[in-house]
């Protein structure tokens, strides 16, 4: 990729970690997923990713939310492309597999290696949580493996240089191939520190960044930004030729320090970073051109099945 690219806007449109007490935009239903897709498609947005939850708001791994949600998301927002979180604690390859089945994404984010995975409070001097995030190579693979039997694109989310460098012996393997779309995650407390040269220094160890396998297409690559630090780079990676993600998985607040109404405002605030370091947003064709995506009808045809969602 290069800034001669148009950039591809995800709206990360939930996670699993906020709620409507610390933001009142957080969706909880379907149909409130359907409208926050809506707004963030209409600002731009050209893949939706998803980490489903319970009409409470409690985050779910079945495959009635995930499949409820993104019909919700289809019929409210049109064409978009569709990107499943499998990333979580203590949840079986298994049970991730199988809503990636029933619920068939184009893309789905698979987590790049084991971290500390903490959130540090410098007036409490303390830790608001702290966890380890366990992703051995033999759940990427596992995961990675079904991704290729699904016709399912892998989003390698990468939290540390380290990370990076872990897509080259899947390479080899020969469980991975190029072109691949990479996402290089910034601002978590035991990940690589957010700044600009930490973000060259992980897009420079891309594999195929500059140039595709026998000279075909490049990687695609993206930069998320956690909390407040996500404008600075956003404004880092597009310069760098990035693509960009924002939304309230990642970002509750406003570049101005106001909380977001909902996900269109966060989306409407990248796009016009994107227009105004000279770069356009990606269509969903393009976006799909860009990321190596099979259209959703073509990849569920390829696999020998029905689509799972209409």
């Amino acid at each position: 990729m290069s800034v001669e690219d148009p950039a591809v806007i995800t709206c990360a449109i939930s996670g699993v970690i906020a709620n409507r007490d610390q933001c009142p935009a957080i969706p909880y239903t379907p149909e409130e997923y359907g409208e926050e897709a809506r707004r963030a498609v209409a600002e731009g947005a050209s893949m939706i990713h998803i980490h489903a939850r319970k009409p409470d708001g409690t985050p779910s791994y079945e495959i009635e939310d995930f499949v409820a949600i993104t019909e919700a998301i289809r019929q409210a927002a049109g064409d978009v492309i569709i990107n499943y979180s499998t990333g979580t604690i203590g949840v079986p390859v298994e049970k991730r597999v199988a809503y990636l089945e029933a619920g068939r994404p184009e893309v789905a984010a698979l987590n790049m290696g084991s971290m500390n995975y903490a959130k540090y409070s410098a007036s409490r001097k303390a830790f608001v949580f702290d966890m380890v995030f366990a992703n051995p190579f033999g759940e990427i693979i596992e995961l990675l493996s079904a991704m290729n039997e699904l016709g399912i694109r892998p989003e390698h989310e990468c939290f540390d240089l380290g990370h990076v460098g872990s897509l080259a012996p899947l390479i080899d393997m020969g469980v991975l191939k190029a072109p691949l779309h990479v996402d290089c995650i910034m601002g978590v407390v035991g990940g690589v520190p957010p700044s600009a040269r930490n973000l060259a220094a992980m897009a420079e160890n891309i594999p195929w960044l500059h140039v595709g396998p026998e000279g075909g297409q490049r990687s695609h690559w993206g930069v998320i930004g956690i909390s407040r630090q996500q404008w600075m780079l956003m404004a880092a990676g597009l310069t760098l030729g990035s693509s960009v993600r924002a939304g309230l998985e990642d970002n509750l607040y406003l570049p101005d320090g106001q909380m977001a109404r909902s996900n269109g405002d966060l989306i409407a605030k990248a796009r016009e970073m994107v227009e105004y370091v000279g770069r356009r947003p990606a269509s969903v064709q393009e976006a799909r051109t860009l990321l190596g995506v099979t259209p959703r009808a073509a990849s569920n045809a390829q696999a020998g099945r029905s689509p799972a969602v209409n």
